[in-house]
């Protein structure tokens, strides 16, 4: 069954620019990943470092084997994850 993630991101307006390149690289990654069928970045309007980031796996191995690679680990847990100041992040599997 395919597998979302919905993540609410926000950072201060001078990180936004670092933020979003990271974001950018991820997405380019993620495409490629075998079992990823979307990975979509929002910059969330009237709402300075807001980002929406959504994303769809073929099931919930995919989006964990997803989180096991290097490139998540990189760019999302060491580069984006310390400049946030918020972060909500929902899970669902897709009806």
């Amino acid at each position: 069954m395919a597998y979302a993630v919905v993540a609410h991101y926000r950072c201060e307006p001078a990180d936004e620019a670092g933020v979003r390149a990271a974001l950018l690289k991820v997405r380019e990654h993620t495409r490629a990943e075998p079992a990823n069928e979307g990975y979509e970045v929002h910059a969330v309007e009237g709402r300075p470092g807001g980002f929406l980031l959504y994303e769809r796996y073929a099931d919930r191995a995919g989006f964990e084997a997803h989180k096991a690679a290097d490139h998540f680990r990189e760019l999302i847990v060491e580069t984006v994850w310390p400049l946030l100041t918020d972060r909500t992040v929902t899970f669902a599997e897709v009806l």
